[in-house]
């Protein structure tokens, strides 16, 4: 995973390209570049054309002796500047085994044969579905004057997109190197490609489960009663997340797993070592470069993620590393932690911070890449409001919701607090064939029905029992815990109070004046806005942070399941009464 920066539309505006100022341009593209230089520590390239220039700054996970970029085909014509991983490269090598010369060992590179393959018929939808990984990616193609600009389906890998004010078009992997540079900036869209041909990005990622109806007659693995009656359901999304997770163990380099103690990181790393012991690289024949798996937790002292890390690495066997912090140095690095993540809401802030404690860590013990759990409650229904969900049709259709924000939220703080340090995070969840089998199951098999006892169904019920025989039965079957609230309750509360204590009422009551794009709703945003101001000053800047109303944005959809929400602005778990450790059945 890497950073990188693109220029393009050199001739645009009034002034003629030349030679001085091409280097002009190129000059300042460096500087762009180094903003992000904390994605890309390993190396750093340089591509100028007629009428584009490519910045890349490296960090090295698959060839890290000949992979560098921006990458040049066979010909010399087509330079490529990618941030990601594909996972699949070794089957696109084959493809075009004796049709393609292949100038480095990248997985990136698969790419660049694959768009020779599209560009006459012009059908990039179907060139990028061939991509299975996590990715962002500008392409230039120097023959014919023309770019190619795309982003993975879910948007885990950030891309931003801005036009100075000649109208040159520029991308870049981060907010903060467009920021002075263009007068406008915005996300890139995910699941998107923009073609210079075209007049603005295309959807390229699309799917049928998007509608309830392509999923409410699925086979369901359980009765009305709970009684499992199709375990060849549950056995597909076993089967599948193993096989997302060993195709992800693609490295050159250590890597490791975090390990909350929540279900999601515990499933992640019992997979991982089981496959850890060989190289998926040789097809699993050859043994590991580095055959122990660390695994990484942080919490305040005596947190609920700790204490059940601990136990899912003892059982799991992994060489278990337990991070600390206080709530000072987490407060001291609030700053810091804004600046990276590029965002003012409440719920990223407070757990982008002990993340980004935490990759400073995992950095300095040499580990370069790390697979996490991301994606699992979007695709189970995993956090606590799902239980008031009132009928399956509203329960797939809040998962798809949240599965379209997902780059606004969770991916974009596990991206940019690893990124930080220069720590890839991989995610297996929202591998895209998975992706497809859990958002295509039945929804009755994921809501939290009433059982026989009378008890509700635990969140992701049909996830656990897949898994129930890889971990402790205490963590199988642990409660939804948000990051930030499992890391230690104290970290929250603190904030709150902190927060209160620094913005006076005079301050907030003036909140729309002072902030009159996305006017924060309470004290704890409006501090943190304060500093993201700082930082990014530009409307555009605050434009691109998400801001809608209810408990979070993320969670907007539960103001229509139960009336006791509805004024309610604390994101955390365990403000949703009623839920939050109450009694479940399995």
């Amino acid at each position: 995973m890497c950073g990188f920066i693109g220029a393009f539309n050199l001739n645009s505006g009034s002034q003629p390209i030349n030679e001085g100022l091409k280097e002009e341009l190129r000059n300042q593209v460096l500087e762009m570049s180094k903003k992000i230089r904390h994605r890309g520590p390993d190396w750093s390239g340089v591509y100028t054309g007629n009428n584009a220039i490519l910045s890349h700054e490296r960090l090295s996970i698959v060839d890290p002796l000949s992979g560098k970029q921006p990458l040049v085909s066979d010909d010399g014509k087509i330079i490529l500047a990618a941030n990601g991983e594909i996972y699949n490269h070794k089957d696109i090598r084959k493809e075009f085994e004796g049709k393609y010369a292949f100038q480095t060992g990248s997985d990136c590179e698969a790419i660049i044969p694959l768009y020779k393959k599209y560009r006459e018929s012009g059908n990039f939808a179907e060139m990028i579905e061939k991509l299975s990984g996590i990715f962002a990616f500008a392409l230039y193609d120097s023959e014919n004057e023309t770019y190619l600009i795309a982003r993975d389906e879910i948007g885990v890998i950030p891309l931003y997109q801005g036009w100075d004010k000649q109208g040159r078009y520029y991308v870049g992997s981060e907010l903060k190197a467009l920021e002075g540079e263009c007068q406008t900036i915005e996300e890139f869209p995910n699941g998107s490609y923009f073609y210079s041909k075209d007049e603005k990005p295309t959807k390229w990622y699309k799917r049928d489960w998007e509608s309830y109806d392509a999923v409410k007659s699925a086979p369901k693995a359980t009765d009305d009663k709970g009684e499992i009656i199709n375990p060849s359901v549950i056995e597909k999304v076993r089967n599948s997340l193993e096989s997302a997770v060993k195709a992800q163990l693609m490295s050159d380099v250590p890597y490791g797993v975090l390990l909350s103690g929540g279900l999601d990181s515990s499933v992640i790393a019992a997979i991982t070592q089981k496959f850890s012991k060989k190289r998926v690289e040789s097809d699993s024949k050859e043994a590991a470069w580095w055959p122990q798996l660390h695994s990484f937790a942080i919490g305040l002292e005596g947190s609920p993620d700790l204490i059940a890390a601990q136990k899912a690495a003892d059982y799991i066997g992994t060489v278990h590393h337990e991070v600390h912090f206080t709530i000072q140095e987490a407060l001291d690095a609030l700053p810091d932690v804004i600046y990276h993540i590029e965002t003012y809401d409440i719920t990223t802030v407070r757990a982008s911070t002990p993340m980004y404690l935490l990759a400073r860590v995992i950095k300095s013990m040499g580990i370069k890449m790390v697979l996490s759990g991301e994606g699992s409650d979007e695709l189970f229904g995993g956090y606590l409001y799902f239980h008031k969900a009132p009928n399956p049709q509203e329960f797939h259709e809040e998962l798809v919701r949240k599965m379209s924000k997902l780059h606004l939220y969770d991916c974009l703080r596990a991206n940019k607090s690893l990124m930080a340090w220069g720590v890839e995070g991989r995610v297996p969840f929202l591998d895209k064939d998975f992706i497809d089998v859990a958002m295509g199951l039945n929804p009755t098999d994921k809501m939290n029905i009433k059982l026989p006892d009378g008890k509700q169904r635990i969140e992701k019920w049909i996830l656990r029992k897949a898994f129930e025989d890889i971990l402790p039965e205490s963590i199988c079957w642990r409660q939804k815990e948000q990051f930030s609230d499992g890391v230690g309750y104290n970290w929250i509360d603190t904030l709150k109070k902190m927060t209160e204590e620094k913005v006076s009422d005079a301050e907030f009551a003036r909140r729309e004046n002072r902030f009159p794009v996305n006017p924060p709703k309470t004290k704890e945003e409006y501090y943190y806005r304060e500093i993201y101001s700082r930082l990014f000053p530009s409307d555009s800047a605050a434009k691109v942070v998400p801001h809608e109303a209810g408990v979070a944005c993320s969670t907007a959809k539960a103001l229509e399941w139960d009336a006791a929400w509805k004024n309610m602005d604390e994101p955390s778990g365990r403000a949703i009464s009623g839920v939050h450790d109450a009694a479940y059945g399995k």
